[in-house]
């Protein structure tokens, strides 16, 4: 993403845009997204049951969000180490919110903790639980971004 993206101030008394905010939970929901789908896969073929399959898919949901921003830190110049604590500042409470709400519309969909790969409702409810994490988070990245926390950590290092 280009600096310019970023136009305007992001730690002002009015706060962050909900352009702003809305692009930092996209980039969030991406390495979620790909992590969640990743686990269950994983889970799935190993033939795991919910429990750790979930654990497996929330822990990739992570990896995968932090990887995202390490990869843009790191070619911004960043060593690893300053690179990391820039990344688990910036996004950890941003996947976490969207861990809970992505797994708990899953989790209390009925069906949808049974469904396989292959059934709609699988993919449905995923969509749906994605959709529902991306509209709560984004208030809380507004909000971080507007006091200079989450993803206002990253923007010094946007080319």
């Amino acid at each position: 993403m280009r600096h310019e993206e970023h136009a305007g101030p992001h730690h002002s008394p009015g706060g962050a845009s909900w352009s702003t905010a809305a692009r930092a939970t996209l980039h969030c929901l991406t390495g979620c997204a790909v992590g969640e789908v990743l686990g269950m896969v994983i889970g799935t073929a190993l033939g795991w049951g919910n429990v750790p399959t979930t654990a497996l898919a929330v822990v990739l949901a992570f990896f995968f969000g932090y990887a995202l921003t390490l990869r843009g830190l790191l070619a911004a110049g960043l060593g690893f180490r300053a690179a990391l604590k820039v990344a688990l500042a910036a996004d950890t409470l941003s996947i976490a919110v969207m861990e809970l709400i992505d797994n708990g519309v899953i989790a209390l969909w009925p069906g949808a903790m049974d469904a396989h790969l292959s059934d709609p409702l699988f993919w449905t409810v995923l969509a749906i639980a994605l959709a529902a994490a991306f509209v709560i988070t984004t208030p809380v990245n507004k909000w971080m971004i507007g006091r200079g926390k989450g993803h206002a950590v990253v923007h010094p290092y946007h080319h």
